[in-house]
């Protein structure tokens, strides 16, 4: 029986077959995709994160259980910025800078939520802390305020001392601002909103009350930029059961139609992306960092937990490549 790292391993040849410059092998690569199914792969021994509890907008057990794993273990494969979500290149860029892109991505962001102009910034699902101070690097931002779930993030960031960096342990459903926002961001977060299980309709109403929330909150000549995983040609029922139990439970992505259903109304959408390549090379690129790391990761949290993290790093890589999922950055206004 082929062992679940040689099954891994050749999982990680095709998406790298794929990558650009291997044009030769993508066919290849294609039938051998199909015949090598994501889920033969073994699942883990069970763990606490399948009896966490869904909680509207987001459970704080299921946040921790993933972004808690230990800031030592992240900050050994993601770069020095520590952001935690996919970069940005342009056709120019070097594909193998990962600092530069992720620097680029935050410079994205910030300037489609209006930055040149801001004063008070939000950012919801902060990580750790990284679009917040690039933000504090425009002189003229008098406040950036993070929001997060997660202790480990949390406590990262109020270490710093800036007083005008403001991090709040608590979630959008509970957020009351000091004073409305120029610029609202949000990176990664929305994916972890819903639960596995919530219909279309829950989904779309739990998302306008997001919309409708962020719109109280900036001020009409405001902006918002969001980035998010959502579904591609994967429907819900087939998505894979080790990334939901494993890695983010409690989770569920959004279709793009229910996004801009639940904006109608509240919000102009004025630009929209789907850059899931950018997000295939970013994962490509963590998994390659946490490879060259492993024997100190091990060290950190264990076997089981870094294979399963080599295992969620390839498949999707794999689901970015195939299309199954898709990494969707949206420009936001207010409607008045």
């Amino acid at each position: 029986m082929t062992s679940d790292r040689e099954k891994l391993r050749r999982l990680s040849d095709v998406v790298l077959a794929c990558e650009p410059g291997n044009s030769a092998r993508r066919h290849n690569g294609a039938v051998e995709a199909q015949r090598l199914q994501m889920s033969e792969l073994e699942t883990p021994a069970d763990d606490d994160a399948t009896r966490t509890a869904p909680i509207r907008g987001g459970s704080e057990a299921a946040i921790q259980h993933h972004y808690d794993a230990s800031n030592a273990f992240y900050a050994l494969w993601l770069d020095e910025t520590m952001t935690y979500s996919c970069a940005f290149w342009r056709e120019s860029d070097d594909p193998d800078d990962l600092p530069a892109a992720q620097r680029r991505k935050l410079d994205y962001h910030l300037d489609a939520a209006g930055i040149a102009r801001a004063q008070h910034v939000l950012d919801i699902g902060c990580g750790w802390g990284s679009l917040l101070e690039r933000a504090l690097t425009h002189k003229h931002v008098q406040t950036a305020t993070g929001l997060t779930l997660s202790e480990a993030q949390f406590q990262h960031i109020a270490a710093r001392g800036d007083e005008r960096l403001r991090v709040r342990k608590e979630s959008w459903i509970n957020h009351q601002p000091d004073t409305r926002y120029d610029s609202i961001v949000s990176i990664g977060a929305l994916e972890h909103f819903a639960s596995l299980g919530d219909s279309p309709q829950e989904k779309i109403a739990l998302y306008r009350e997001f919309f409708r929330n962020c719109r109280a909150w900036l001020k009409p000549e405001g902006a918002m930029s969001l980035q998010t995983i959502a579904y591609g040609t994967m429907r819900p029922q087939d998505a894979i059961e080790f990334i939901s139990k494993h890695i983010f439970p409690d989770s569920e992505l959004p279709q793009p139609h229910e996004l801009l259903e639940a904006a109608s109304g509240l919000f102009e959408v004025t630009l929209l992306r789907n850059d899931r390549l950018q997000y295939r090379q970013t994962c490509n690129l963590w998994y390659q960092a946490l490879r060259r790391r492993r024997a100190e990761a091990v060290a950190i949290v264990g076997e089981d937990k870094v294979s399963q993290y080599e295992k969620y790093l390839r498949l999707s890589a794999f689901g970015f490549h195939s299309g199954r999922v898709g990494l969707l950055r949206l420009t936001l206004i207010p409607v008045v």
